[in-house]
């Protein structure tokens, strides 16, 4: 369902697919060729949510803010299954591994792995191309051109998985 917030609109790409069963209301914007997966809730009803292109939200995500505090998703991201962002940055192809949790300004840099289940405390700044994983998170190494590797698969079959699915959609 995609519902205004205070007569704000959600801007949503044409070429995005948007999942069944996902709610999406207020200041959101989605570009191209971005997913959106089932069960998921982005709420724009307090601040920005800004999600570049080729980004991918996958199944059960809530993605909200806090009140002059946007959640900014820059292009080529991928966000894992029941992942939670409240304000925060995630820069260009990083990684948030499924079930994590990223709180008030943090920020997670480019190409950057956060693994399953970590917790990304307010405020902490993950570096560019590093592992970082706990609760806290805490970085543990730099990503491997394996890692590198896997992550753009994994942002190139979500890009093109969403393109079927939204061709079933017409």
């Amino acid at each position: 369902m995609i519902y205004p917030y205070k007569d704000i609109w959600p801007t949503i790409s044409d070429t995005a697919f948007i999942a069944d069963y996902v709610t999406i209301t207020g200041d959101v914007k989605i570009g191209e060729y971005s997913s959106v997966w089932f069960n998921t809730v982005i709420r724009g009803d307090v601040s920005k949510t800004i999600i570049g292109e080729r980004v991918n939200v996958q199944d059960n995500c809530v993605l909200h803010q806090s009140p002059n505090r946007h959640l900014v998703l820059e292009d080529d991201v991928t966000i894992g299954h029941q992942v939670i962002l409240h304000s925060s940055i995630v820069k260009k192809g990083a990684l948030i591994g499924m079930g994590s949790i990223i709180l008030d300004g943090a920020e997670i840099g480019e190409g950057a792995f956060i693994g399953a289940g970590s917790l990304v405390p307010p405020g902490k700044v993950i570096p560019p191309n590093s592992l970082a994983f706990g609760r806290p998170a805490k970085v543990v190494r730099t990503l491997d051109e394996e890692d590198i590797k896997d992550m753009e698969r994994i942002r190139r079959e979500y890009v093109e998985k969403g393109q079927y699915y939204k061709s079933l959609q017409k």
